[in-house]
């Protein structure tokens, strides 16, 4: 019989409290929504206070959601607040800091290697990729902040062969912190690009920011750098991998067709599928062989990933009445949608664009919008959406501007598309994925 994620008596240790006994925890919730049998529930509030800093802060309370996290099986609760109940509950001056005690006892007791992941993009992917690789646990999406880090490492089984965890930031000074709970075994810098670089000066505090997860390193540990990446004042003792394109990295991309790729290992050339075909995620298979060196393994597992690994949203394609999408809605930077306009072009038939603003760019937003220009002209058509596209349709003849994604962008999109063509919807989060956009337009295209 599996042993139980947490123990009652495990729980009280690790949050500092007095050892009394209680029910077996199998998993972690914070969501009463998404509470099922056998979790522990922690009532967090939606606003952290200056700790941290969220992409939204709420006067919401998970306390007033306990009742809902039992009734959905929860078998018990840590909480903060002076209500005593009828049920197995642990008692905390704040949750929030009892979530990090937890994380960190999680990745005390674990004898595996650990692997961290952070980037402008492709934390996700890579993290599915490697994990699958690994044989790792990981937790579903992106799980990256100053809640899904420690919730990641507290729901990670104790006899876990391996793990991995992704790590990102919108402030300065994140990362560094995330890192040292984690603790990684190899931590990994796959890229730096302007995104949510809002609250960072310049690329260069970004940069610097994305390689503070070396904070979390030991001895023996390995930071997995991409090659472009400058180290800046990196400290000279902290061991270092390269990836990349260049001939003195140990893992080096050699070419890229459709859905396979050459990497040189030292003396030896790798070949192997990439999922979901494309430069971006060869590079992203680059950084998992890189960890494969950097913990002595044999990479075999990591040359033939199938294109199911690559998460919702970054770049499946469906196929509706014989139309393409490209669902690469999650979530946009300038790089990454360079590069998946990029790869549209190399598609057959004809060629449309739905693209979102990207969000969080400073006050280079503008700029940052309009240097698409040149990846758009030769497109059959695109569709620009909300106010920081604007620039950019005024630059392209063949595009269309809607403030936001609504009915009158589906009828745009079902009149203009037939059997054959081909369209990429990409954007900030908020744009399509947060409103569930990729689903209405199956819909429209289906009907």
């Amino acid at each position: 019989m599996a042993e139980p994620l947490w123990r009652w008596s495990e729980l009280c240790t690790a949050l500092g409290l007095a050892v009394e006994n209680g029910p077996d925890i199998s998993g972690i919730s914070i969501d009463s929504r998404q509470t099922v049998a056998g979790d522990l529930f922690i009532a967090l509030t939606g606003d952290p206070g200056s700790r941290f800093n969220p992409s939204q802060r709420s006067d919401r309370d998970g306390h007033d959601f306990i009742e809902a996290a039992l009734d959905n099986g929860a078998v018990g609760v840590l909480s903060h607040d002076v209500v005593e109940r009828a049920c197995p509950e642990a008692k905390v001056a704040d949750t929030l800091d009892a979530l990090w005690a937890l994380g960190a006892a999680a990745r005390s007791r674990l004898a595996c290697p650990v692997v961290a992941i952070t980037g402008s993009s492709g934390k996700t992917t890579t993290k599915s990729l490697l994990s699958a690789a690994l044989g790792a646990f990981s937790t579903p999406g992106s799980l990256n902040n100053h809640l899904g880090v420690p919730i990641s490492l507290a729901r990670t089984p104790r006899e876990a062969t391996a793990a991995v965890y992704e790590i990102g930031t919108n402030h300065p000074g994140e990362i560094g912190p995330l890192s040292e709970l984690a603790r990684p075994d190899v931590a990994v810098v796959l890229n730096v690009h302007p995104a949510h670089a809002e609250f960072f000066v310049d690329l260069a505090e970004l940069r610097s920011e994305k390689l503070s997860i070396y904070k979390g390193l030991r001895d023996k540990s390995v930071l997995v750098v991409e090659d472009t990446i400058d180290l800046g004042e990196l400290p000279e003792s902290i061991s270092k991998l390269r990836f990349g394109r260049t001939a003195d990295t140990a893992v080096r991309l050699l070419g890229c067709t459709g859905e396979q790729a050459s990497f040189g290992t030292g003396s030896n050339e790798l070949i192997a599928y990439i999922p979901g075909g494309g430069e971006h995620r060869a590079m992203s298979l680059a950084a998992v062989l890189a960890v494969f060196q950097a913990l002595g393994l044999d990479p075999e597992p990591a040359l033939h990933l199938t294109a199911d690994l690559v998460p919702e949203g970054r770049g499946n394609q469906i196929e509706i009445n014989e139309i393409t999408l490209i669902d690469d809605s999650y979530n946009a930077n300038p790089a990454s949608m360079t590069a998946a306009l990029e790869a549209l072009q190399t598609t057959r038939g004809r060629k449309f664009a739905l693209i979102g603003e990207m969000l969080e760019l400073g006050e280079a937003a503008t700029d940052y919008h309009s240097a698409l220009a040149p990846f758009c002209r030769p497109l059959d058509g695109v569709f620009c959406v909300g106010q920081g596209m604007r620039v950019l349709a005024d630059l392209l003849p063949a595009s269309t501007f809607h403030e936001e994604p609504d009915a009158d962008l589906l009828n745009a999109l079902a009149e203009q598309l037939q059997p054959g063509d081909t369209l990429l919807i990409k954007g900030s989060n908020r744009v399509f994925w947060a409103r569930d956009f990729v689903a209405s337009i199956r819909q429209a295209l289906s009907s």
